[in-house]
């Protein structure tokens, strides 16, 4: 017999160690790296200058905006480690000047040191650390812990990471290892990213359902938008898959983007009154 851990006579096996939640979102931010920085490694400068699918950004802007954004939140988390000082009044600005003041190549090449960097140190945080840090973004009411921060980012990568492949192939879709995370994201941030008033009559609360993965939530489109818990009477059903779900509240589901077998039945607001409800950004 072998001498594995198992194979020891008197030795009981060695317990799997399960990832959770926070070591899956940093692993899908180290997946969506890897993916994004080969295919940036590719791209020609016509390919840069290219427009994506964000409005007004060529596909370099997408890049600074992200590169950017890295080096914010990394300077960010180091301050909650207490391994630099907490970013003071101006920071975020003098951050976006200076990208912003890059060539399209100097941009793209800037962008994968710069995530990379933020990648790593998310990789380089203790299990006690990925538990019990708190980090303060600066545009919440409280500080955030790791989990949290770790989705925003994602969140926010995942579907600029789109707005890139989904110039060059329309079939793209969110990354599937990072959709599990962009609810919570999503329930910070709808109430700033939905319009509410653009759908006529009493505005309702849909009941969503979601495949892969398989959610139901209520989408209350009132004077505030906001993820509420299903309703209990029967109301307009939207069956759509997640990714595309996530997709529809960031403005990224026109109808060349919308996946077979989405649909919208009951009394009700239409998928293009939802469009016009979350027009993006």
């Amino acid at each position: 017999m072998g001498r594995g851990a198992a194979g020891r006579a008197g030795q009981q096996p060695v317990p799997a160690v399960t990832a959770g939640p926070a070591d899956r979102a940093i692993a899908a931010l180290r997946t969506g790296h890897q993916d994004l920085a080969r295919r940036v490694t590719v791209m020609t400068p016509q390919d840069l200058t290219s427009r994506s699918a964000a409005s007004e950004w060529t596909i370099a802007d997408v890049l600074s905006h992200l590169g950017s954004g890295a080096e914010i939140m990394l300077a960010t988390l180091d301050g909650a480690l207490g391994a630099a000082a907490v970013p003071g009044p101006g920071f975020r600005e003098s951050v976006w000047d200076r990208w912003n003041a890059l060539a399209p190549q100097e941009q793209a090449g800037a962008f994968v040191g710069s995530n990379e960097a933020l990648v790593s140190r998310f990789e380089g945080l203790d299990p006690s650390q990925r538990e019990h840090l708190r980090v303060d973004l600066g545009f919440l009411p409280a500080p955030i812990d790791v989990l949290t921060t770790a989705s925003l980012r994602l969140n926010e990568f995942t579907l600029h990471s789109w707005d890139i492949a989904v110039a060059s192939d329309p079939s793209a879709t969110l990354a599937p290892e990072a959709v599990e995370f962009l609810f919570e994201p999503l329930r910070m941030l709808i109430g700033w990213i939905g319009q509410p008033g653009r759908i006529g009559g009493v505005p309702p609360v849909l009941d969503v359902r979601t495949t892969d993965p398989e959610r139901r939530i209520g989408l209350d489109l009132g004077e505030t938008v906001q993820i509420v818990p299903p309703p209990a009477d029967p109301a307009p059903t939207l069956a759509i898959p997640a990714e595309a779900f996530l997709r529809l509240t960031a403005g990224r589901l026109a109808p060349e983007h919308t996946p077979p077998g989405v649909s919208l039945d009951g009394d009700g607001p239409t998928l293009d009154d939802l469009r016009t409800t979350f027009p993006g950004f």
